[in-house]
This record gives structure tokens, sequence and C-alpha cells, in this order.
């Protein structure tokens, strides 16, 4: 698929160097073809890494992408440059009276606060209650997805004894369900995570249906039942070295972290880690963008006038 960004964006030269189309906003005016329009609200502190994880993730599909990167204006972020952030994200200020076919709510490293500690917490309840009349879907990952079953339906999260650090194993629970088409019975996910959302709290709510869960992380992939709102408890989206980087980081800081499991060949740390999780992270971007964006955005949303005038 080819990802429409800024021409200078980092992660663009880093994509084509690994043969992923990405084009530039220039040639991608000159093409007969309403691409579709994400918004991404990316809370994670090394934003550069994640704009490079997340749009490796939507590379996978025959359809062009539009991606406006969001930041909150409530929250000072110190892990990356305000340069970066004025050259390449919009506020949600900026934004606010916009359509789009989809929005990605990225994890956060906020999750052992309570909800409302949070001091970008009030900017974050605002656009999830904008979601629901200005986007076609929103896809929540970690702490994105905690905080909307939260916020959306009051399921609340609980401490871990330790974090949730690893490469697990899942099982597809509705195979009938186009979020999952083409996955195997079986498939392996990342987790990265001191909390948890608890299956029993889910399955309370009628609009809730849970499509993938692990006898280790909890559950992992759940969806409402009109497919507006998508809820991922790990983060299909990261690469190889992620979790290597995490825990490296941690452990130089003497924090008590223990090695993630399932990741390194032989439990050797000091191998290479082994990448089991992409071809199923790929395929449930994909099948979000195809399913719950591309094909149900309302008409409405549409600049026909735009296209029929070609």
């Amino acid at each position: 698929m080819p990802i429409r960004t800024q021409s200078d964006l980092p992660a663009k030269e880093i994509l084509e160097h690994e043969n992923i189309f990405v084009m530039d906003e220039s040639r991608a005016s000159h093409q007969d073809i309403r691409p579709i329009s994400i918004a991404i609200v990316n809370l994670m502190p090394l934003k550069e890494d994640t704009e490079l994880q997340i749009l490796r993730s939507l590379s996978n599909s025959p359809l062009q992408v539009d991606v406006s990167f969001v930041a909150l204006s409530s929250h000072e972020s110190t892990h990356t440059s305000l340069s970066h952030l004025n050259k390449f994200y919009v506020t949600f200020e900026d934004i606010r009276y916009q359509n789009f076919d989809g929005l990605i709510i990225t994890g956060a490293p906020v999750e052992q606060m309570q909800y409302e500690e949070v001091d970008y917490w009030e900017e974050i309840c605002s656009i999830m209650e904008w979601s629901k009349t200005h986007v076609t879907s929103t896809l929540h990952l970690c702490w994105g997805a905690q905080a909307g079953l939260y916020y959306h339906y009051g399921i609340p999260k609980h401490m871990l004894e330790k974090k949730m650090f690893g490469v697990y194993k899942h099982h597809v629970m509705n195979r009938k369900i186009p979020l999952v088409r083409g996955f195997d019975d079986y498939f392996w996910a990342p987790h990265s995570r001191h909390t948890e959302v608890r299956k029993e709290d889910i399955e309370k709510i009628e609009d809730l249906t849970i499509l993938a869960e692990s006898e280790e992380a909890g559950v992992f992939l759940v969806i409402a039942k009109d497919g507006r709102q998508i809820f991922v408890m790990g983060h299909p989206e990261y690469d190889r070295y992620t979790l290597h980087n995490e825990y490296k980081r941690d452990k130089e800081k003497g924090l008590p972290i223990e090695m993630p499991v399932n990741y390194y060949p032989d439990n050797d740390d000091t191998r290479r880690p082994s990448l089991q999780w992409r071809s199923h992270g790929n395929i449930l971007y994909s099948n979000w963008l195809n399913y719950y964006v591309y094909q149900t955005t309302p008409y409405s949303f549409i600049n026909t006038a735009e296209i029929i005038g070609k």
C-alpha cells in the first residue's frame, strides 16, 4: 500500500530502504484515488520509533493511506524534539472539525497511574468522544485499549504482580469475524505492560466480543459489535528489537525487570531476538483497514465532488 506522508518525515527513508512503497504529498495529489484518511494519536515517548512501526504495519494493503500524526497540547513531550513535533504533528484542535476514516490511539507509559491522574486524560477523553461522530473505526493499542475500555464501557484495569513482558501465544476465539480473517488458530504477539483488563469484566458487556486471548497474557483482542471500536492489549506493531531495547533500558536503570519470555533463542539475551509476530500483525492492520475502515466509511465522508469532477 502506498503510505502518504510528508516528503521529509524521517520514517519515510527507512521504509523506502525496506522496499515499502511510501508516497509523498506531491505524487499522491496526482492520483485519481481517494486515500483513506488515518489519524494517529501517538502517546509513546519515542515518537519516531512508533511512527516507523505503525507505518510499517499499515503498509500491507493496496489502499492509499493519508496519515496525520496527532500530538496532545496538554502534555509536553520530553523524548522527541519540539522541531519534529512542530513539523510533522498536528494538535487535536487542528483536526476536531474534520472527519477521518480511521483513528489509532497508541499505548503510553502511564499505565501504573490512575486514568484521572494522567495529565492529558481530559484531552484523550475528548478525542475518544469526538471519535464517535468523526471517525469510522478506532484502533486502540495497549494502554490506549485499556483507556478506551474504561472510557466507553467503564471497565477497570488491574495491576499485575509483575510486568507482562515478552512474546505470548494466543488463540483465536471467533474465526467468523473479519478482523481475524486469515489468522491461524494460534499466533504470537508481544506484550509490555504492568496492568490488565480481565476477561470476566469484558464478558459482562453485551456489546463486546473477545476475538483472541492467551493462557498466560490474558485477553488480547476485543471488538465492539459495530466494529467502530477495536481494542488490542499488546503491541503487534513492535519491531524485532523493541522489547530488547526496553529490557536493556530497564536493566541499565536498575529497575526490576525480567528477561522477555519467548523472545531470545535459548533465553540468551546476547543473541538476535526471534521475530515471530510480524505476519499476524500485518494481517490485523490490513483487515482493520479493509473491513472496518475502507468498506464501511459513510458516503458523506467522501469528497465526491473532487472525485466525480475528474
